[in-house]
């Protein structure tokens, strides 16, 4: 009997430091100003307040006026999983495509694919955006490793500059301003590279 009483003491003991004072502690720690915003999900919120995203994860941008977001095997996870009949969802949430350099799918999305039957010719990203008077670049043509990647390189956003600037009828110069504004740079000064957070730069387009 003694050492069951023993045994339920060091459980209770271990439930409270693990399971109560521990998680308590962490959650008191980020909710400190400086790791609040990171704790809570780095979320963006817009001029009127609303939370409009994460500085973490990606959101599809199409438009001309928007500065345009990487290729994302599932389209940044905003397909309806009862209705994907596209089947973008196929690979799960988040995750890449794992498509080989000489895999026929990729290749079509890449360069495009002609047909003799109109409904199955794809136009390729690269056509699309050199016809859009657009330098295509890595990451305007591939997708990331995680699907939901926020960041462009400044070299793709500064590619997009005429376009954007010809549908906003702004000047070139104050989207380079933008772009500047709104890269993040390497991770202490060593890790990774400078990247644009796409949401964040559109944000600041409709702030003009």
């Amino acid at each position: 009997m003694n050492e069951i009483i023993k045994a339920i003491r060091v459980t209770v003991v271990l439930w409270v430091l693990v399971a109560v004072i521990y998680p308590a502690g962490i959650l008191a720690i980020a909710q400190l100003p400086f790791l609040s915003n990171q704790a809570n999900g780095s979320l963006i919120r817009n001029a009127q307040g609303q939370v409009v995203g994460s500085a973490l994860i990606g959101q599809p941008f199409t438009s001309d006026k928007y500065f345009n977001s990487r290729p994302s095997t599932t389209n940044y996870s905003t397909a309806d999983p009862k209705k994907d009949d596209a089947g973008i969802l196929k690979t799960g949430v988040s995750g890449a495509s794992n498509l080989a350099p000489s895999n026929p799918d990729l290749l079509s999305r890449i360069k495009g694919k002609s047909d003799p039957d109109p409904s199955k010719v794809i136009v390729g990203d690269i056509p699309r955006l050199q016809s859009a008077g657009i330098q295509p670049t890595a990451d305007l043509i591939y997708t990331s490793g995680s699907s939901l990647d926020p960041h462009i390189t400044p070299e793709a956003a500064k590619a997009q500059i005429q376009r954007v600037a010809l549908a906003r009828k702004v000047e070139p110069s104050k989207l380079e301003s933008l772009i500047q504004q709104n890269t993040d740079g390497r991770f202490l000064g060593i890790f990774g590279e400078d990247g644009v957070n796409v949401l964040k730069v559109n944000l600041a387009l409709d702030s003009l």
